[in-house]
């Protein structure tokens, strides 16, 4: 992989064929709204982010993880739009809920200083996340259309700003 272009296409070429069309779709939305591509190459594969707005801060990327693609999603605003986390699935609930809490919140010194996490409830249940693993699913039938709502919420909420 290490001689290899990177480009969108040999990005999708390393996707699992029954999520591309998911991929596509999604890097075509990313693209009408004011996102880029950055592809780089990690451990496992190809990092695909998108950096949105002036800003360009980064709202989601996919990831390769040993077993499958992961997306990875920055939902900074979350507190906007955070009663749609009680539609969660329960497979994609239970990667929100074992995700490992945010060291920053119990302790600054603890993790990088430009890092924030989340800290929102479901259904009473009060939790401080890892903003790097909170919103990391794995890219299947069941997570993908919980992956396209938060999306948009994100988007949303960053447009606004």
């Amino acid at each position: 992989m290490s001689g290899e272009t990177m480009s969108f296409e040999s990005f999708i070429d390393d996707v699992d064929p029954k999520y591309r069309d998911f991929v596509r779709q999604n890097h075509e939305y990313m693209m009408q709204n004011s996102c880029k591509l950055k592809l780089a190459l990690a451990k496992n594969g190809y990092v695909a982010s998108y950096p949105h707005g002036k800003k360009k801060r980064v709202i989601m990327n996919f990831v390769f993880r040993k077993s499958a693609l992961f997306a990875r999603i920055y939902a900074d605003h979350i507190g906007d739009y955070v009663k749609m986390l009680e539609t969660a699935p329960e497979k994609v609930a239970t990667v929100i809920k074992k995700s490992p809490d945010c060291k920053r919140f119990a302790d600054p010194s603890q993790c990088n200083s430009k890092c924030s996490g989340y800290a929102f409830s479901i259904n009473d249940d009060h939790y401080q996340k890892c903003r790097y693993n909170c919103f990391l699913f794995p890219v299947d039938e069941k997570s993908i259309p919980f992956i396209n709502i938060l999306l948009e919420n994100e988007l949303r909420c960053r447009d606004a700003e």
